[in-house]
């Protein structure tokens, strides 16, 4: 069989592309070497906005493209906020202020942030004294008034995951663990991919009439897989996260550090009652990309005690690093040039669809709040290669989990609120329709025992039953894949991740046979 589009990568992008070009009425196929989201899509700051600090750098550098970047993606901001409001929500961060002209500063530039949103804005930017700074921020450092506005919160990984499960169930074929090993041609032309599946050394054959490579900053070596004189067009940026046990944000602000000593901003925000810290933006070589260094790690401290000086010494209870995929200038596509690093700080976040002479499509670049985007233009790439114009959705297309309107999503998380609230613990039932959505039943209806119905941990309170059903449902096929993506413990406590693993090991063990090879789909 022939499918219209094989997508390669299973990241934000990747799904994205399958699910908009299944809602198109192409036939797809799409394969991930290991788990959805397992990259960067999973290792965001877990922030839905436009940039603040791209609309500074466009004002100062008279920057054009990174204006059009902040404007789209508010629109994108608010589309997430509308389409998935149990995985994400508007979050208030503060821009500390130290007199007048900060201020001024501050406050014209987030007003021009609330008008290029137009009508999909989440809020108005505020001035705030320094005694309700203090209230939202008691452990900040004295002095500061400031300036508040909105962005938005999700679930990074759970997202990507419902998207490639919406796709699926509108027909999308999805394999992870599936490694492309070679491309197929047919007159100097692709005509698909020879893939492996990790876990059974099985080969096949898998044809297409386009293939479209998604993969992140793994895109360099499908670009070279199909053409070896390919040189690089990505820089990874590495980006490390941290998140501290004691809660700096007890009144649900979260604040935004402007200038660091480097020109840098950081972000520390409410995270599940302890504190997210991040992020770093250092070029790396793609294999050091999801590693934490001591070094970043360092130089994270070292903000958190500054602004927070009463908090006494922070402890870390997780860690994490992922890549952002920057573009490289076209000129850089040479051997020649492949040692030149850009200066990741000031690289523009937008993305770029490349056709290669052999017909490899391949998205790069972007950032996770424009994944949809960056989908509908590759899209325009994969109808230019078929020949034919691609034919409009019938309607929207609700994420799995919620319904075509917010409104009637909204009514139905509140009804079933209500009757899973009736026999479960208030942070199982809240947990379980964050996550889920309308979907929360039947993660439930997938216990063996009424046992399994209970939380497994305090801190996230992850069930026997959900387990269960990411094996039978979301492709879960390592401890891993539960605890730090179908659910968010690791991120949020890598310790109390370990303490499971064994428990959740001897779950995957239970319903692993019956699950067969990830090329079966």
């Amino acid at each position: 069989m022939t499918v219209d589009l094989l997508v390669i990568g299973g990241g934000a992008t990747g799904a994205s592309v399958a699910l908009e070009a299944v809602r198109r009425g192409l036939s797809v196929t799409l394969v991930e070497a290991g788990d959805i989201a397992q990259g960067t899509s999973s290792r965001s700051t877990k922030l839905l906005h436009g940039g603040v600090r791209y609309l500074e750098l466009a004002f100062r550098r008279l920057d054009w493209r990174q204006l059009q970047l902040v404007r789209e993606a508010l629109g994108e901001r608010g589309h997430w906020l509308e389409a998935v409001p149990f995985l994400a929500h508007r979050l208030e961060l503060l821009l500390p202020t130290a007199g007048f002209i900060q201020q001024a500063y501050y406050g014209i530039g987030l007003g021009l942030y609330d008008l290029l949103a137009g009508r999909r804005g989440i809020g108005a930017s505020r001035w705030l004294a320094r005694g309700t700074v203090q209230q939202q921020l008691p452990e900040l450092a004295p002095g500061y008034s400031g300036v508040a506005y909105s962005d938005g919160q999700f679930d990074d990984a759970r997202l990507n995951l419902l998207i490639a499960r919406t796709a699926a169930g509108l027909g999308a074929s999805v394999h992870t663990r599936t490694r492309v090993v070679e491309l197929l041609r047919q007159q100097g032309r692709l005509s698909g991919a020879v893939v492996e599946d990790l876990q059974t050394g099985e080969r096949r054959e898998l044809q297409a009439r386009v293939v479209l490579n998604a993969t992140g900053i793994g895109a360099d070596a499908i670009r070279r897989m199909a053409d070896p004189d390919q040189g690089p067009r990505l820089q990874a940026s590495r980006g490390i996260h941290l998140v501290l046990k004691g809660n700096l944000c007890p009144g649900g602000t979260g604040l935004l550090i402007p200038a660091t000593d480097d020109g840098r901003v950081l972000f520390v925000l409410p995270f599940f009652g302890r504190t997210l810290v991040g992020t770093t933006d250092t070029s790396c070589p793609v294999g050091e990309a999801n590693a934490p260094s001591a070094e970043e790690e360092a130089y994270l401290l070292s903000y958190v005690r500054r602004w927070f000086p009463q908090h006494g010494e922070p402890q870390v209870c997780s860690r994490w690093a992922g890549a952002r995929p920057l573009l490289r200038p076209a000129s850089a596509a040479s051997p020649a040039a492949a040692g030149a690093a850009p200066e990741t700080s000031t690289v523009v976040r937008e993305h770029e669809v490349e056709q290669l002479p052999s017909g490899l499509i391949s998205v790069m670049g972007g950032k996770w709040t424009t994944c949809r985007p960056m989908a509908l233009d590759g899209l325009k790439a994969v109808a230019a290669q078929l020949g034919r114009p691609l034919a409009e959705p019938a309607g929207p297309t609700p994420i799995l989990g919620a319904e075509e309107e917010p409104e009637s999503t909204r009514r139905g998380l509140a009804a079933l609120e209500q009757r899973l609230g009736a026999v479960h613990p208030p942070a199982l039932v809240q947990h379980l329709l964050a996550s889920h959505g309308l979907e929360a039943e039947a993660v439930l209806a997938c216990a063996a025992s009424a046992q399994e119905r209970e939380p497994l941990s305090p801190v996230i309170p992850l069930t026997a039953a959900e387990v269960r059903h990411a094996v039978r449902h979301e492709w879960a096929r390592s401890s891993d894949d539960v605890l730090w993506r179908r659910c968010r413990l690791g991120f949020v406590d890598s310790a109390e991740a370990e303490r499971l693993r064994p428990e959740v090991q001897r779950l995957l063990d239970q319903e692993l046979p019956a699950t067969g090879s990830a090329l079966s789909g």
